[in-house]
């Protein structure tokens, strides 16, 4: 399905398909609510969280309910956590580091970086998604971050996508999340999705963003996980 013959044979069928799933997927605006502040009690933890559209919260109303929002409210219990949020809709990898480059990070010590799905709709290569992958990384390592949470390319397969676009974006999705299974070593890590996560139910109207209930079931594993090595 992913090879480019099948691809140039299924063309009228994808590019109009392609067409609409965009149309969906940039109707959806990014929640409201502030994207930086101070709050908890405990041993300071700087946290930082970047990417695309689900980083910064596509398919929620406010950032209350959206990964950020219950990610800080979950490590509040134990932390005096100063977050930040630097994510936009419809980033890929490379956009994201550029914006990174362009801003003061400051100190760091976990960073999440939720940003792959809008890569697998540009056709970005592996190669060149491992390499930028790896420049970010070292970006973050460079501020001092001990932990670096790169949560997995979702499998597309359960997206709400027609077919045949939904098996060739999926094939896309393996390919790039493989570069992350394989890079995988402390302090950089991997947060994997699994099926039952993408049900369609879990899924905001767009179909590929998530909703209010698979935000704070994400949230809830990456402070299990960020708690368990801090």
């Amino acid at each position: 399905m992913s090879t480019l013959p099948v691809r140039m044979l299924l063309s009228p069928v994808l590019l109009p398909q392609g067409v609409s799933l965009r149309r969906r997927a940039t109707a959806l605006p990014e929640p409201v609510g502030p994207r930086e502040g101070v709050t908890g009690t405990g041993p300071d933890l700087r946290l930082l969280i970047v990417g695309g559209s689900s980083a910064a919260g596509v398919g929620v109303g406010t950032q209350d309910d959206a990964l950020t929002g219950k990610l800080v409210a979950d490590l509040a219990r134990d932390f005096t956590v100063f977050w930040r949020l630097e994510a936009r809709a419809g980033a890929t990898t490379g956009q994201t580091l550029a914006r990174l480059l362009s801003v003061d990070l400051g100190q760091i010590d976990v960073a999440v970086v939720s940003v792959g799905v809008n890569d697998v709709q540009r056709h970005v290569s592996a190669m060149h998604y491992r390499r930028q992958q790896r420049a970010l990384s070292q970006l973050l390592l460079g501020h001092g971050a001990k932990q670096i949470w790169r949560c997995a390319v979702p499998p597309m397969e359960h997206f709400l996508v027609p077919w045949p676009l939904r098996g060739v974006m999926a094939a896309r999705a393996r390919r790039l999340d493989e570069v992350l299974i394989r890079d995988s070593h402390p302090p950089l890590y991997r947060l994997p999705f699994h099926s039952t996560q993408l049900h369609p139910s879990q899924l905001a109207p767009s179909g590929v963003h998530p909703g209010a209930g698979l935000y704070a079931d994400w949230a809830r594993r990456l402070a299990a996980e960020i708690r368990a090595r801090a």
